[in-house]
């Protein structure tokens, strides 16, 4: 019988493709497959709890795996992780646990956090330059949280979501939209169940309109009742976004 194994992953998504397996380019699904490959010469999917855009950083994806031989669990975090520094992959694994066959990365989750990082200065960003958003107009973040007040509860986010997202309903449950700011940073803090393609990068490109005075707080909710993309502002660059933590 396989032994199924959960991986807590950290990673830069900077140069790679996004979770993804592709054809064209480094994805972490792929470099974290080579490193299982590599370190016990088994070939297995790794699935992960969250397919996450190109450009897009994690602070805590999950993904599970099976082998057919059992490992010490510490000895699977020490090598998969020497064998990503060979790769030169900027994926790094936190932590490894074994879990019973029927945990699913994905489908096991009943929530998911997200944040996505702000820089409101003047100066050009160079050590964030792929970490945070660039925005050198201000903000004013006291609008920013009144207009997110609209987006939280049970809602249909057509005119947040992606013209390719996959989903079969556009309802979701924000369960949480929190704006917090300090100094020049501001950095939101996103939670639900799940999210619908570009769905958080959405909102912020929106929230981000009430903030430099193009939107009201109140035209959320007009944009919300229209279900319409073509209603809502843009989608903010993907290198503002980190996948935080997967609930359980």
């Amino acid at each position: 019988m396989s032994q199924r194994y959960k991986l807590v992953l950290e990673y830069d998504g900077t140069d790679l493709l996004g979770w993804q397996k592709q054809l064209d380019g480094p994805s972490v699904q792929e470099y974290v497959e080579k490193a299982i490959y590599n370190f016990c010469g088994e070939e297995t999917e790794v699935y992960g709890a969250g397919r996450t855009d190109a450009g897009v950083h994690a602070l805590g994806q999950v993904a599970h795996f099976d082998t057919e031989k059992t490992y010490d669990i510490f000895r699977i975090k020490e090598a998969l992780n020497a064998h990503l520094r060979t790769l030169e992959a900027p994926v790094s694994v936190l932590d490894v646990s074994t879990v019973d066959n029927s945990f699913n990365a994905r489908f096991s989750a009943v929530g998911r956090s997200y944040i996505y990082r702000i820089t409101n200065r003047r100066a050009p960003l160079i050590l964030d330059k792929y970490r945070s958003w660039w925005v050198y107009v201000p903000l004013d973040v006291e609008k920013m949280r009144q207009g997110a007040k609209y987006l939280l509860g049970h809602h249909d986010f057509s005119s947040f979501r992606a013209a390719k997202c996959q989903a079969k309903s556009p309802l979701k449950t924000l369960d949480k939209l929190d704006i917090a700011q300090n100094g020049e940073e501001i950095t939101f803090y996103v939670e639900a169940k799940s999210f619908l393609h570009h769905q958080v990068r959405n909102m912020v490109g929106t929230l981000k309109m009430v903030g430099d005075g193009h939107l009201s707080p109140e035209d959320i909710a007009t944009i919300l009742e229209q279900k319409s993309r073509d209603a809502a502002g843009p989608t903010a660059p993907a290198h503002g976004l980190y996948l935080h933590k997967i609930f359980y």
